[in-house]
């Protein structure tokens, strides 16, 4: 077992927090707004995308601000300078501990001006004798117990704009406080641990995971441990509209779970957490409608439906039970159940009279929101579409095989056949089009979506498949498959999906070409990816060109596709190294 190493991370890219937490510190305070300080985030009731700014915290001394440099671990955020220091652990979900020595540091309310509806306010608890902010966005409070040192207030119960802030240490003594968020009132709070025992604690707890979730890293997988706390820092316990203890996409603005991106990340937690995983997988179902359509996406406060998302979930759960310790009957009822619903939602909701292909409404429901196959028409009989559903047709005939209803098998097997038969009328030759779902008028073909039909591996005839391997080599950079080729003219370095280098799509194909028997092109599909995030991180999405990591820099479901590529990679390894083994000492 490898000894745990240390987790650095810039907390410009990578928010600090704990699992649980609906917290976070980070410079990150709006879509793509980064502030010049850190900030306490929370990510309850927001209406800034979702997260709402509640404290500034800036380095203080002798009265004002002083530079100081920021660094951070999995368990400790410190500021520095030539003259002291400040950590910060969570000791915790909810609660923040702070301490300083030859440094302060000063707490201020992020917004500035408090109304009637926004804002937060500050005022002293006659019951506790601590200080609170109350802040209109997230509709809760943030209560400041001071354990030892001297706490200077500016504004207590002042309105409108004016500053409100806490400050400790300014005088260069040391000093220790805690910060709660709690929704109305809390007896005083009576600290069990010291700050060394709360970060020792936070040490272990992470410790603890990560040997779960990535046991086997080894030197050829460097970012493993970062991957590991991207997902551990973005999970949220049960609140609002997640009902299960939920990995978000993202501790930055991206802070929900959308109705496919849980899937890799159930997928990525599976052996180590297989609990947790099964939960992420189930998430979205929790809202599954009577049609049988999953929302589009969940936070904490909202729950949108205007769109969907394409159902990988027939494929995820197939991939998901060879991970798995175990499947009980229990939850393989429960998972035909919705899978089935999920199913007809698209079979019987989801194509034009008398046709055999359903349709996306806008590219958005395909969850490649600006695709170019989506130029000619949004709504489309997508290539993609078609060959998820026969995946999970044939999930669902397995599950009935599995729990003795043969006929429920057969009848899923006829509909999967049928639709791989009308799958196939999409394909010209050497590429498969989307149609306009009303007109018939074919897309262009230049997008990596089009050849997601990858992931039915050896359901494809062994041409259909060569010609789409040969496709596929117009997408290939140094660092994996483009959205978009590089020579195409719609190409755009950071056109979300016209260019960049994304994991889920990265994902479907390497899993496609493998079970199709292409293992090298899989093998090589997975190493380029791989070296990606060792290199930029753990992005939303990367220039396919150079590498870059762009738009949301701490994103899970990026961070699960290392974590599943880097496992399998060891894993063969191990296999291979037994296999050698085992014919040296056949000789």
């Amino acid at each position: 077992m490898p000894s745990l190493p240390t987790v650095e991370l810039d907390v410009r890219a990578i928010p600090f927090s704990t699992r649980g937490a609906w917290l976070n510190i980070s410079p990150v305070v709006g879509l793509h707004e980064y502030a010049e300080d850190l900030h306490l985030v929370a990510h309850r009731n927001g209406h800034r995308n979702g997260l709402t700014p509640v404290l500034r915290l800036q380095p203080w001394r002798d009265g004002a601000v002083v530079p100081a440099m920021t660094s951070a671990t999995s368990s400790v955020l410190t500021w520095r300078d030539e003259r002291g220091s400040v950590e910060a652990v969570f000791d915790g979900p909810e609660l923040v501990r702070l301490r300083g020595t030859g440094l302060g540091l000063r707490l201020e309310d992020a917004a500035a001006t408090l109304t009637p509806f926004s804002g937060t306010y500050l005022y002293l608890d006659a019951a506790t004798g601590d200080h609170v902010f109350t802040s209109y966005e997230t509709g809760l409070r943030y209560r400041v117990t001071v354990l030892s040192a001297h706490c200077e207030v500016d504004g207590a119960g002042a309105l409108g704009t004016a500053p409100r802030a806490l400050t400790l240490g300014g005088d260069g003594g040391p000093w220790e406080v805690a910060v709660e968020e709690l929704r109305t009132a809390r007896a005083a709070l009576v600290v069990s641990s010291t700050f060394d025992e709360a970060l020792e604690g936070a040490e272990a707890r992470f410790a603890a995971y990560l040997e779960r979730v990535a046991p086997w890293r080894d030197d050829s997988t460097p970012a493993a441990a970062l991957a590991a706390y991207v997902l551990w820092s973005a999970t949220v316990a049960p609140e609002g509209f997640l009902r299960r203890e939920s990995v978000l996409m993202s501790m930055h603005w991206m802070d929900k779970l959308w109705s496919w991106d849980h899937c890799f990340n159930a997928l990525a937690l599976a052996q180590g957490e297989p609990e947790l995983a099964i939960d992420q997988f189930l998430a979205p179902f929790d809202h599954q409608t009577d049609e049988g359509a999953l929302p589009d996406s969940i936070s904490h406060s909202e729950l949108l439906y205007n769109y969907v998302k394409p159902p990988i979930h027939g494929w995820a759960f197939e991939e998901l039970r060879t991970l798995l310790p175990a499947t009980d009957t229990e939850l393989l009822v429960q998972v035909r159940d919705r899978l089935a619903a999920w199913t007809r939602f698209w079979l019987d909701h989801r194509r034009a009279p008398g046709h055999a292909l359903p349709y996306y409404q806008h590219g958005n429901d395909s969850g490649w929101d600006n695709s170019t196959t989506f130029d000619a028409d949004r709504v489309i009989e997508s290539p993609d579409l078609a060959a998820f559903l026969v995946l999970q047709l044939d999930a669902l005939a397995g599950l009935e095989e599995q729990l003795g209803d043969a006929a429920g098998a057969a009848a899923w097997r006829a509909e999967s056949e049928q639709l791989l038969d009308a799958l196939m009328t999409l394909w010209g030759g050497d590429a498969f089009v989307a149609r306009s779902a009303s007109t018939g008028e074919a897309s262009s073909t230049s997008s990596l979506l089009n050849l997601l039909p990858l992931v039915l591996g050896d359901r494809l005839p062994d041409d259909v498949r060569a010609s789409l391997r040969e496709r596929l080599a117009e997408h290939m950079t140094t660092w994996g498959p483009a959205t978009e080729p590089p020579t195409s003219p719609h190409y755009e370095a950071d056109g979300y999906w016209r260019g960049p280098i994304w994991a889920p799509s990265t994902v479907l194909i390497e899993n496609g070409l493998r079970r199709g028997g292409d293992t090298e092109t899989a093998d090589d599909v997975s190493e380029r990816f791989r070296r990606l995030c060792e290199t930029s991180g753990f992005a939303e999405n990367f220039d396919a060109l150079t590498g870059e990591g762009l738009r949301d820099r701490a994103y899970t479901w990026t961070a699960s596709a290392y974590l599943r590529f880097a496992a399998a990679s060891v894993q063969r390894k191990a296999v291979d190294l037994g296999a050698l083994s085992g014919s040296i000492s056949g000789r």
